[in-house]
């Protein structure tokens, strides 16, 4: 039959049922979100709110306002206008709406007894060909369906999200020995496709793949530490980015989670996982227990293996526990040379490599930890997932690690692990010794492009499955279709005519050799009938923080001035060319996308973009303007709407947005957040599914070249000039003599405001984008050249952060 899912219900309002069902509205599904009625207050009765639905679905609607409200670490909605596509309820009144359901999700608390409860009433008033799915942590699918009918079981699985839903993409899908198999697809389709997620199928074992293996590396590092008597900050130092984890590591990681949550998948794993080899790493050590009777559960009681306090000076201090005695005392810097020596190394594999091969004290731990958390992950492999692609994926997805545990074995030499293994006492797991007797060089191999992995059942590499709608420029590359390239960029053979300029230098940061190649991919679209068009894209961690400021930092207080306005000039030339190709070009951005990465996707003729897109004119925070031509095409985008031939019209309305875009540094928060601040236009595309963004802006190319793709004509502004400069100037004095900002932000935003109006015109005169260009670089190298903004940009490069002075 043919499924598709217009309306979905949520059970369970709690931060992970709230995520869910936020992100099934961001994806523009119309969701129920239902809990239970809440026990009223004796204050409650007395003013006889109880039968009212305000009161009576008081646990949906706060957690709908909570979400709406609270916007860190990522707002739950792309966009707050999503919220209205959630109708909250509660499970006495409203579970007659499961009636109108494709899809019904499972959120409530990990007690059996109540979702059983809660299966039997779903299944008196879903619809009949409805899909149930539990959001379950580990919990097995026999035991939960238990008394449910065939046809409940035939469409009942588990659906694993990891919070935050929006943006963690990780979904784990369990089926039960009765799944439909069709549901199976079907759910992992939408997912992939609708909902953006990367689908892990694991079998129904305690805490399924990414926790399992999870929880045994943090309990595997807590064993470690309390036996060779390690801090918790040193620790932190080394499982972190050293070992190509995030920067949370390991204690920081469970403050952001809850220790009560890590501590009930301890438990499940202890009580349920008889037969495990390393049953007993996950006992509770006695210093935890010791927190959770003191409930420092971590950031939702404000202190777990880290808090924050405000000092006797007013300033905010972390402090950090001391394990062995149970009390805080303050962080200090702790240094090993091979983590200083790692933190200097852009290559993660190298990094990797150097750190456990160091013999200092975080070589040792980072080995230990390792190469144990390696072996349980290989002795994992047909228990929790049938192949090494579902875990490496897991802790990819779930636990944002560089990558998987066989991933790192075969970075770091899978030979050479193996025999330092064997030499430590250890024995290798079934799938390592399988590939040394099939002669195998690692857990991946690739061959032409064509990338494949050992499967054990079989004891053979087959094909690495491929998603269709996913591009994966290495392996173009590996198949010759690398045109030309530099250090930091290069130009790829997408197929079909098109080409992708990917940027590949640290940051994404723009610099000479990015700028070349785009000439390079544009020279080739003007001179080369074969190709249709151009994708500016990557598979960066971001698409593009900005221009390489400390380059032009160290020019300008070189006095290298010529240098400096060159650079900037053929940026500015650059994206402008792109805007006027005779050949469509597309930008992919995703992430970060700053500055300069922002002009450059302005200056294509369309973007497609990643749902989670924070893209931003922020040049202000370091003391600039936006110099790569961001002033003039955020002026056109507000000022679209004005016809050429329109007379007498104020344009202050218009310039205003632009001015609090770029003089508030604004960012959105996501891409439809930027498609509302103008950022985007409507007719460009937002795509959920990041691996999917450059096989549609491929798609985007050919569609604009099928359909007769003609040459955009150059436009004239009209804008108030001097006239609306000087309302503006009254406006930004006076915000500076209320000291709302420092007299060098009064500069900035008086020199932005000379840019935006135009500077010496009226509004009868229709000025070029050439002229507009002009001023915006005149204005970007003065601000250059004050000892204040210098002194913003060296702040930014040292701290990461903005300065006010």
């Amino acid at each position: 039959m043919s499924r598709k899912i217009e309306k979905a219900a949520v059970l369970g309002a709690g931060i992970m049922g709230m995520g869910i069902a936020a992100h099934l509205a961001n994806c523009g599904i119309k969701t129920y979100l239902l809990d239970i009625v809440p026990r009223p207050t004796d204050e409650e009765e007395k003013k006889g709110i109880t039968k009212t639905k305000a009161f009576r679905n008081k646990l949906a609607l706060g957690a709908v306002k909570a979400a709406i409200k609270n916007r860190k670490p990522i707002p739950a909605f792309y966009h707050n206008s999503f919220a209205d596509l959630i109708t909250c309820g509660n499970f006495e009144d409203d579970m007659e709406l499961l009636s109108e359901c494709d899809w019904i999700v499972e959120v409530v608390i990990e007690n059996l007894d109540i979702k059983r409860k809660v299966f039997t009433n779903v299944e008196k008033h879903m619809k009949k060909d409805a899909i149930i799915s539990s959001n379950t942590s580990g919990i097995p699918i026999k035991d939960m369906v238990e008394g449910r009918s065939d046809s409940f079981k035939k469409q009942f699985l588990v659906t694993h999200f990891f919070n935050p839903v929006r943006y963690m993409r990780l979904l784990e899908v369990v089926t039960g020995p009765e799944t439909d198999p069709e549901i199976t697809k079907f759910i992992s389709d939408f997912g992939t496709n609708v909902m953006g997620k990367g689908v892990v199928f694991g079998n129904d074992t305690p805490n399924f793949v990414g926790n399992r293996i999870g929880i045994y590396g943090m309990m595997r590092t807590i064993k470690e530490m309390t036996e060779k008597d390690y801090s918790i900050q040193e620790v932190d130092t080394i499982v972190g980015q050293p070992m190509g984890r995030p920067k949370s590591a390991a204690f920081r990681t469970i403050d952001l989670v809850g220790l009560d949550t890590v501590v009930h998948i301890m438990e499940n794993c202890v009580e349920s996982l008889v037969d495990d080899e390393a049953r007993d790493i996950f006992k509770t050590p006695e210093f935890i227990a010791t927190m959770i009777e003191k409930k420092q559960f971590g950031n939702k009681t404000k202190g777990g293996f880290y808090k924050k306090v405000t000092g006797e000076d007013g300033k905010k201090e972390i402090m950090v526990l001391d394990w062995k005695t149970g009390e805080y005392m303050p962080k200090a810097k702790v240094r090993f040379d091979s983590v200083g020596v790692a933190k200097n190394t852009d290559d993660p594999v190298k990094r990797l490599q150097e750190l456990i091969k160091a013999d200092d004290r975080a070589g040792q731990f980072a080995w230990a930890v390792m190469s144990d958390s390696l072996i349980y992950s290989g002795n994992r492999v047909g228990e929790i997932a049938e192949d090494i692609i579902q875990i490496d994926n897991a802790m990819k997805w779930g636990y944002n690690w560089d990558a998987g545990p066989f991933e790192a074995w075969d970075a770091v030499g899978f030979a050479e692990t193996c025999e330092r293994m064997k030499a430590d006492g250890k024995t290798l797991p079934p799938i390592a010794t399988a590939i040394i007797e099939a002669g195998g060089k690692g857990f991946y191999k690739s061959e032409n492009g064509n990338k494949f992995f050992f499967d054990l059942k079989t004891k053979s590499y087959q094909p690495y499955p491929e998603d269709p709608k996913s591009i994966w420029l290495p392996a173009l590359k590996d198949r010759k279709q690398e045109i030309t390239g530099n250090a930091n960029a290069t130009l790829i053979d997408m197929g079909d005519g098109v080409i992708c300029c990917e940027f590949h230098a640290k940051m994404n940061a723009i610099d000479d050799d990015i700028i070349r190649m785009m000439h390079e991919g544009l020279n080739l679209l003007e001179k080369d009938d074969k190709y249709v068009g151009m994708v500016v894209g990557n598979h960066g961690e971001n698409f593009c923080v900005g221009a390489n400021v400390m380059l032009l930092l160290m020019n300008a207080k070189a006095g290298n001035w010529d240098d400096v306005e060159f650079a900037v000039k053929a940026f500015q030339d650059t994206c402008q060319r792109m805007k006027y190709s005779p050949k469509p070009v597309v930008a992919a951005p995703f992430g970060m996308t700053l500055g300069g990465g922002m002009e450059i996707s302005m200056g294509a003729d369309r973007i497609c973009a990643h749902a989670d897109l924070f893209m931003g004119q922020v040049e202000l925070g370091v003391g600039l303007i936006p110099g790569g031509g961001g002033n003039k095409e955020l002026l056109i985008r507000y000022m679209e709407g004005i016809p050429e031939s329109a007379q007498n019209v104020n344009y202050l309305p218009y310039l205003q947005g632009v001015f609090e875009a770029i003089g508030m540094a604004k960012v959105s928060m996501s891409a439809d957040e930027a498609k509302g601040l103008k950022f985007l236009r409507p007719t460009d595309k937002i795509v959920t599914n990041k691996e999917h963004v450059l096989d549609t802006s491929k798609r985007m190319v050919q569609a604009m070249s099928l359909e007769g793709y003609q040459q955009p004509l150059p436009r004239k502004l009209k804008l108030p000039g001097e006239f609306g400069y000087a309302t503006l100037k009254m406006v930004i004095d006076s915000m500076c003599k209320q000291h709302q900002i420092t007299e060098h932000e009064q500069l900035m935003a008086e020199k932005l405001s000379w840019v935006l109006c135009g500077g010496r015109t009226s509004q009868n005169v229709a000025v070029s984008e050439q002229y507009l260009l002009d001023l915006e670089r005149e204005a970007f190298l003065f601000l250059l050249g004050t000892e204040k903004s210098q002194e913003r940009i060296s702040h930014f490069l040292m701290k990461g952060k903005p300065l006010r002075n």
